[in-house]
């Protein structure tokens, strides 16, 4: 017998769709795309060509999560930071939304997903936002998995958004100081129609939020990965989910005997 019969398989699809317990799957699921830079790097080709590869990894995982029905998937899709990045790379990124959408939409009404955005839609270029919204309202009536898309986002800038418009709502008389609370601070934020994650996936090792949901990611369970998010596909998402369903949750209290 070689050394490698020896070695224990890896698992499929089916057999890791088998281990989730459909009773017990995170309301929401938050991911931080990362690693397309380094994944064109380490095959001597143009960050662009990293970009054009993660979106293969988006349709799988946006397919695989809607197909074990996780209610809301965020995806981290540009920061407000990345306009800090060179023209070009910006531009082809601006260029690769267009056409997800365009070449996504039929696939999510046939799946029955709605798509939504968080961030300052308005700082975006007039072809992107228009598609955006475009495929917004061709999908508001799906009623199956929410796909987020958090764009020309950032979590400081959301924070103070809201606490501007409270100030607003004090001053105007439409709230009282007294009603301020985290369930209504919340509804001030981007993702005020949507549950806080239940989990946040990150690719490519690093051990950071970069400023992605620093309010709704409170009490989330991690789950970093070192696979460059070209390379992660549908079984290691999988994977995630059934780690997050061996984790015990207590939201800061103790487990009672």
């Amino acid at each position: 017998m070689s050394v490698k019969e020896t070695l224990p398989q890896p698992e499929t699809e089916e057999e890791l769709k088998r281990r989730i317990d459909p009773a017990r799957l995170p309301r929401h699921v938050a991911i931080i795309m990362d690693g397309n830079g380094r994944w064109a790097k380490n095959r001597f080709l143009s960050r662009v060509e990293g970009h054009r590869q993660g979106i293969n990894s988006v349709r799988d995982i946006v397919e695989i999560a809607a197909e074990i029905k996780i209610p809301v998937l965020t995806l981290y899709a540009f920061s407000v930071e990345n306009w800090f990045r060179p023209k070009d790379e910006v531009n082809t990124l601006m260029k690769l939304l267009v056409e997800y959408l365009r070449k996504e939409l039929e696939r999510m009404l046939k799946n029955n997903i709605r798509l939504m955005s968080i961030g300052d839609e308005a700082g975006l270029p007039p072809e992107a936002r228009k598609e955006l919204r475009y495929t917004i309202q061709r999908t508001a009536g799906n009623s199956g998995m929410i796909l987020n898309l958090a764009l020309n986002y950032s979590g400081h800038q959301e924070i103070i958004m809201a606490t501007k418009q409270i100030a607003r709502d004090l001053q105007a008389g439409k709230i009282k100081e007294e009603d301020l609370d985290e369930k209504l601070f919340s509804q001030y934020l981007f993702t005020r129609s949507l549950p806080d994650p239940d989990l946040l996936i990150r690719t490519s090792g690093e051990m950071r939020l970069s400023n992605f949901l620093l309010w709704q990611l409170a009490y989330a369970e991690f789950w970093i990965t070192p696979t460059l998010w070209p390379d992660f596909r549908r079984n290691e998402f999988l994977q995630a989910i059934i780690s997050y369903q061996g984790r015990e949750r207590r939201f800061g209290r103790i487990k009672e005997e």
